[in-house]
């Protein structure tokens, strides 16, 4: 249940950037489309977090001590563009149009997650 709850934020999340972001977008022909699609989005965003963004925490300590956890800002930014390439490969009509829009992208994925996780916490 933890994890569909997890996965709803994300997509929530991935939603509110679609509408802030200029350059974050998701396409489809129905709501039902959209929604599905951030679902899967949300999905991929997830296990890249868990698998590959652990890696590179750790293989980046340095640089996240040299800048004071900034480098983390680019970091998931890169991830966002990640996700964005694998869910094109899986046809997801969902696109980021490049770095800056990636940056802007998970500052409002992460603080929304952030807002959303406060208030659902269920602890």
């Amino acid at each position: 249940m933890r994890i569909l709850l997890k996965t709803a934020i994300t997509a929530a999340a991935l939603w509110v950037a679609t509408l802030l972001v200029d350059g974050i977008a998701v396409t489809g022909d129905t709501d039902l489309r959209r929604a599905a699609t951030l679902v899967g989005v949300a999905v991929i965003f997830g296990l890249i977090n868990v698998v590959i963004k652990p890696i590179v925490k750790t293989l980046g300590c340095a640089f996240y001590v040299l800048t004071l956890g900034l480098i983390g800002l680019v970091v998931n930014a890169l991830l966002l563009l990640l996700a964005s390439n694998l869910a094109e490969r899986l046809e997801l009509p969902f696109h980021v149009n490049g770095f800056w829009p990636a940056f802007w992208g998970a500052i409002v994925v992460g603080v929304v997650g952030w807002i959303l996780n406060l208030l659902l916490n269920d602890d």
